[in-house]
């Protein structure tokens, strides 16, 4: 099956775009995971349909990502093929109507650039965000204030079946931290967005700003999945783990910030067993203190069963 798989993959791809038996611990923000049986970088559209299609042609699980800023990903990696939408699927065009093209694969700092340097206001807010625009509109990623859903138009979207097929924003279906494509196990594919001209100046004093405010108050220069927990309706997670004495506690390589309690890092060589263990023993431990249960934010990819 191995080599079928790579013959009709390379019917596809160039022989650039396949990687076997790749580290996933080189493609998330946590720097941890084992080994993916393959990894694709397609550059169109086109090209990720078929690899889907032929993935389901010959019952092979997949799993669709941007560049691993919200994942952990199993000790024993995955037993099946990775699609990567990243560098390799990131082109934004701006248009005179002030709307802008873009693929799922850009990263938000990027698109945030683009869209400041064309004196475009509304972005901001995810200037400092890690990720791509696919996980963003999957997620309706948001700080500051803002988030996706006060900005997009509609998303070309792909589900299981390969069949692709364009959401209004109404028809994203767009909540905290949600969306129809999660629900539905949709692929963003482009997104287009709307803004208004503003001010280039304030754009960027403001970009600035909040990138500073991030820089003051939440440990980038560890490795992390940004923000672990979801914000429980009425409470932040980080005040909970602060408040429950968690600051600092760790297990194996894993620990919590001491500068962020909402941020779990990679302090030391953490394998996902530890990261596991670590959310685990935090929620348990916030729940048993104040009644309140904690969400993991983070996506989790293969089988931690064996982990």
């Amino acid at each position: 099956m191995e080599d079928l798989l790579l013959k009709e993959l390379y019917k596809i791809l160039k022989k650039e775009q396949i990687k076997i038996k790749e580290p996933m611990s080189q493609h998330t923000s946590l720097r941890i995971g084992g080994e993916a049986d393959y990894m694709v970088f397609p550059s169109c559209v086109d090209e990720i349909r078929q690899v889907v299609l032929l993935c389901k042609t010959h019952n092979i699980p997949y799993y669709i990502m941007g560049n691993g800023s919200n994942l952990l990903v199993s000790d024993m990696g995955y037993r099946g093929l990775i699609i990567k939408l990243a560098s390799n699927f990131s082109d934004v065009v701006v248009n005179d109507d002030n709307t802008v093209h873009a693929q799922a694969g850009v990263l938000l700092s990027k698109l945030s650039s683009v869209i400041a340097r064309e004196e475009l206001t509304g972005f901001e807010f995810a200037a400092g965000i890690p990720g791509t625009l696919g996980g963003a509109v999957t997620m309706n990623a948001g700080a500051y204030g803002g988030e996706m859903k006060q900005c997009l138009l509609s998303a070309k979207v792909m589900d299981s079946e390969g069949e692709i097929f364009t959401l209004d924003n109404e028809g994203l279906k767009l909540g905290y931290r949600s969306s129809i494509l999660q629900k539905n196990n949709l692929c963003l594919l482009e997104a287009v967005m709307k803004f208004n001209k503003g001010d280039k100046q304030q754009i960027w004093d403001k970009i600035h700003e909040l990138n500073s405010q991030r820089r003051l108050k939440q440990p980038l220069d560890q490795f992390s999945a940004g923000s672990t927990f979801k914000r429980p309706q009425g409470y932040f997670a980080g005040k909970l783990i602060s408040d429950a004495g968690l600051k600092g506690y760790q297990i194996g390589g894993a620990a919590v910030s001491e500068k962020h309690c909402g941020f779990l890092i990679n302090k030391d060589n953490a394998s996902a067993k530890d990261f596991m263990a670590l959310i685990k023993d935090v929620s348990r431990i916030v729940y048993e203190k104040f009644g309140v249960r904690l969400e993991p934010e983070v996506k989790f990819l293969g089988n931690f069963d064996m982990d």
